[in-house]
């Protein structure tokens, strides 16, 4: 856990984090050095990263046996798949020969080889094959499987955890899926899934989303019409924040755009039908649950001053059948798009800001920022050991 006092010259940063813990009326905002420092970074990176349930977009993009995705978390190279018997699985992304790293990218496999020596594994992460294996006389293959990690879905959403000690997801989660039920989850069909890169810490890309105080002064003619003051946050139990707001349309289309609306998800609770839950599952992963679609962002660092975006459009299944989804569906990419096309400036602005040795810690507007504020308190808690 971080020292209460400096961490690499950074003064008093115990104090400054606890001043996070509070009310969102009186609390202040997470230290400027937190979004700047790399020092801060890697105890980030130990802290957070390598200890918590880490999200990583939806489980539907690993819908059949083999299907596998290459990523990082903190640092560490991942396989994430779906084995044989349906079951999702995380291992590390390193050959247990002589350490090669044995995925790239995404596709489909039947099984696991290493470009290096070929080593081979089953999707179960077995050893299958060694070449000259019989000249190993006492090589017991049983003892060298891939290292496997903890993974998990929760409401089609897919977590991989790197502490084989920590708890089972649902521990960290609390009542997560209880208050996302009115969502038909479970029928929600990723699609479109892109990943950019920002000159900012990653904590302050899930911020920007999450918080309706800039929409009048970052997108006033795009997308601050459609959205109403939201309702008072809720109170929950687990390691995450929402926030619930009706919407003059769909919070998925621009302003002029509305007239493309597709259809309410079937099987959505219609105590929801007009409007968008933002929900920051922490540590880094974010999303919008809307009437008609559903959008995904995980932010990753890459340093402390640089992040790493991913993005995904979720539809339900049925809406995905309808004939006119694919014209009715760009209008939904090009008001994503234009909304972070607005919100990467304002980002890059403020993390020139925060780099400043005068920057110091601020107010949340309480009810405008009422998400960033309960991860602010659970940060400056989980960083304080609290």
């Amino acid at each position: 856990m971080l020292d209460r006092t400096s961490v690499e010259g950074v003064s008093n940063l115990g104090d400054q984090l606890q001043n996070c813990i509070a009310s969102p009326e009186t609390a202040l905002c997470i230290p400027p050095e937190c979004y700047t420092s790399d020092a801060i970074l890697s105890e980030e990176i130990q802290q957070i990263f390598r200890r918590k349930w880490i999200g990583i977009g939806p489980a539907g993009r690993f819908k059949k046996a083999g299907d596998y995705e290459a990523l990082e978390i903190g640092g560490v190279p991942i396989i994430v798949l779906r084995d044989k018997a349906g079951k999702l699985r995380a291992y590390a992304n390193t050959c247990r020969h002589r350490g090669a790293r044995l995925l790239d990218g995404e596709g489909n496999c039947s099984g696991i080889r290493c470009p290096f020596h070929s080593w081979a594994y089953k999707l179960d992460g077995t050893l299958a094959g060694v070449p000259g294996i019989e000249e190993m006389p006492d090589f017991d293959r049983a003892q060298y499987g891939l290292i496997e990690f903890q993974a998990a879905e929760v409401a089609s959403l897919a977590f991989v955890c790197l502490d084989k000690n920590a708890p089972a997801v649902e521990a960290q989660l609390g009542e997560f899926a209880k208050l996302h039920r009115p969502w038909p989850m479970e029928t929600l069909v990723p699609l479109r899934r892109r990943t950019f890169e920002v000159n900012c810490n990653w904590k302050a890309f899930i911020d920007v989303f999450n918080e309706y105080y800039h929409l009048p002064y970052v997108h006033p003619d795009s997308i601050n019409a459609v959205y109403d003051p939201p309702k008072p946050s809720d109170k929950v139990t687990g390691e995450f924040a929402s926030q619930y707001g009706e919407t003059a349309g769909t919070g998925g289309l621009l302003e002029d755009q509305q007239e493309h609306a597709l259809p309410n998800m079937a099987g959505l609770d219609p105590a929801v039908a007009n409007g968008v839950r933002y929900t920051w599952i922490f540590p880094n992963m974010t999303f919008a649950a809307g009437s008609d679609a559903l959008w995904i962002y995980e932010s990753n660092p890459i340093c402390a001053n640089r992040s790493r975006i991913t993005q995904t459009a979720c539809f339900e299944r049925q809406t995905v059948a309808r004939e006119n989804f694919e014209e009715a569906v760009e209008q939904y990419y090009i008001r994503l798009d234009a909304a972070i096309a607005e919100d990467i400036p304002a980002l890059e602005n403020q993390q020139l800001g925060l780099n400043s040795p005068f920057a110091e810690q601020g107010r949340f507007s309480p009810n405008m920022e009422a998400n960033v504020a309960a991860f602010a308190n659970w940060y400056a808690r989980t960083m304080l050991g609290n």
